[in-house]
């Protein structure tokens, strides 16, 4: 049915402002009552629980930075399932973003290029709204992703993200360091050993006992993520892992339509064997029981299963919620909710 509507009616909006409605619908979920039911059908089964980070996710699948970009829509989107909801990313000071349009369907590819530049009204007031979010009983895993202001000249980076970091750890259960976004100039400068070390040992220190993650570029060569993995494992809780890419590569849409979208992040199905590629290189280089975050081309339960078989602690998606609809997560809980008791049938492991 959600595709048909989509055929319809979303595919015919500007990209954003079909987002912005979904959200809006999402959001009043909550809001008029209809979430509570819907969640009846949507609740993951316990047989997917896990615990990491100290942190206990009713399921692994969760949504990505970039859906939620004000926290308003957390309830209602773990009333579809979701795990944990990432919101933002959020900056220190409020800003509008790229110029419109700045968010692009390419739907034969099932992706999206976006160079939205961290839209949000700022740290203080996402603070506001995601204590409110925390003090609920029937809430997913809240993570919130922070980025550096564009107003924020490179002196003064790491007070911007502290800024951020003071504000918004003690009110969520996690916190990730943007450093990967090809939006924001120079943003990604910051993934150099050398400026990130510094960065999120500071965040890390004022974050207290909320664990502290970084969210990594596909577009890093191979021995940076060794690197920063490596760095990771040892000082920080966590690695999302990856960000989207700047390549243009291998795509089955129209190379003139790929042209006209213009600058951004491409993010979908293109990206899944390079976000797979570096989850295998990450796992490889950091303790076993270090929280690793996959996010990039997920769709189906079969994806999210693959990667957690190939390390992920825990997986995110967005694109594809744009494309599917609002039982995406149920059908991916459902279907791994299946693998799990398979697995116990035969007398194995979930993971």
């Amino acid at each position: 049915m959600y595709e048909l509507i989509f055929r319809l009616f979303l595919s015919r909006l500007d990209a954003e402002r079909a987002h912005h409605l979904g959200y809006e619908v999402i959001r009043m979920l909550s809001l008029v009552g209809l979430g509570r039911l819907i969640r009846r059908g949507s609740r993951p089964d316990p047989v997917l629980e896990l615990t990491t980070m100290g942190l206990r996710f009713a399921s692994p699948f969760g949504v990505a930075a970039g859906f939620d970009k004000r926290g308003l829509a957390i309830r209602g989107l773990g009333q579809l399932g979701f795990g944990h909801i990432e919101v933002g990313t959020i900056t220190a000071r409020a800003q509008p973003g790229n110029p419109k349009p700045r968010l692009f369907r390419l739907p034969e590819d099932r992706a999206l290029i976006n160079r939205m530049g961290f839209n949000n009204g700022g740290a203080a007031a996402a603070a506001i709204v995601l204590r409110a979010a925390a003090r609920r009983r029937d809430r997913p895993i809240i993570g919130v992703n922070i980025g550096r202001s564009r107003a924020a000249g490179p002196d003064d980076t790491i007070a911007d993200y502290l800024e951020s970091t003071r504000l918004l750890a003690p009110v969520v259960d996690y916190l990730v360091i943007n450093v990967s976004s090809p939006n924001t100039p120079g943003l990604r400068d910051l993934q150099s050993m050398a400026a990130l070390a510094p960065l999120a040992t500071a965040v890390k220190v004022a974050a207290g006992a909320t664990p502290v993650l970084v969210k990594l570029s596909p577009d890093l060569a191979m021995q940076d993520v060794v690197d920063i993995a490596q760095f990771a494992g040892r000082f920080l809780d966590g690695i999302v892992a990856v960000n989207t890419t700047l390549s243009r590569s291998g795509l089955a849409t129209n190379a003139f339509a790929v042209a006209a979208a213009g600058a951004g992040g491409l993010s979908g199905p293109p990206l899944a064997a390079r976000a797979t590629e570096l989850l295998h290189t990450i796992r490889s280089v950091v303790p076993p029981d270090f929280c690793v975050i996959s996010v990039g081309g997920v769709e189906t339960a079969a994806d999210v299963s693959s990667r957690i078989d190939a390390g992920a602690t825990l997986v995110q998606g967005y694109t594809a919620f744009l494309y599917r609809g609002p039982g995406w997560a149920r059908a991916i809980n459902r279907g791994l909710e299946a693998r799990a008791f398979a697995h116990v049938k035969r007398g194995t492991s979930r993971a």
